[in-house]
């Protein structure tokens, strides 16, 4: 079984996001970059089910800039065998995306489609649901466990009541948890593998789709910042604090 696992280029979880000066949306320039976390987890789970012999190949996707290979990289010295890029620098949005996930998985047929839930720039939250839309597939989200068996997977969901588990027949779409794994670091030896695993270099045209964002955003601003706190001597200082504040 092929298993399809697509990436994105975010800003490092550990970097302070920075506004650009005309508020038209996050400085990028000279900003450390890394996969988008939950496709980490995505990508781990991808190769414990080819080490376990559950999948013959791991095709890693991603679409954004030419610098996105280093993404990629990191997925094919994790485990992953090739890769495919789709070159867009411009901005993305979950429809456009999953419009060419749809087209790269009717090209490569893939039994299993693994992605994060969401990525930690936007988060839409939307692709995964869009692409199983797309291709009539089922779908299980927010994974924090996946169990193959014959032409199906079950899938442990985190709803807000618990725990919840469908059963999925196979081709499916499957969107991860933080919960469902502990993503491993690539060792020395796998990345230099990697660098000489093949890339394919594609366009959205190459697929027929428009990238044309559907939104418009008007202005990017930083979170007010939190007011210091102050101490009160008793309950009526502190019904007379909240009545200034408007609270009560």
């Amino acid at each position: 079984m092929k298993v399809l696992v697509p990436v994105k280029r975010v800003i490092d979880f550990n970097v302070k996001v920075r506004v650009k000066a005309d508020q038209t949306g996050v400085e990028l320039q000279n900003v450390k970059m890394s996969m988008n976390p939950f496709d980490e987890i995505a990508v781990e789970e991808a190769i414990r089910l080819k080490e376990a012999g559950l999948a013959s190949e791991i095709v890693i996707v991603s679409i954004g800039p030419v610098q996105a290979q280093e993404t990629i990289r990191t997925a094919l010295a994790m485990g992953g065998d090739r890769g495919i890029l789709v070159t867009h620098d411009g901005e993305t949005e979950p429809l456009a995306v999953a419009k060419i996930l749809k087209e790269i998985i009717a090209a490569e047929e893939p039994g299993l489609v693994i992605l994060g839930k969401q990525a930690i720039d936007d988060d839409c939250n939307q692709t995964g649901q869009m692409l199983a839309a797309l291709m009539g597939w089922p779908q299980g989200t927010f994974a924090s466990k996946v169990e193959m068996a014959d032409g199906s997977v079950a899938v442990t969901r985190e709803i807000d009541g618990g725990l919840e588990t469908v059963k999925l027949s196979l081709p499916a779409i499957v969107t991860t948890d933080l919960r469902l794994n502990e993503p491993r670091y690539a060792s020395l030896p796998n990345i230099m593998r990697a660098k000489q695993k093949p890339i394919d270099m594609k366009t959205p045209s190459d697929y027929g789709v428009d990238m044309t964002p559907r939104l418009a955003t008007l202005k990017v601003e930083e979170p007010a910042k939190r007011v210091a706190g102050v101490k009160v001597e008793n309950v009526g200082e502190l019904v007379s604090k909240l009545k200034e504040e408007g609270v009560i």
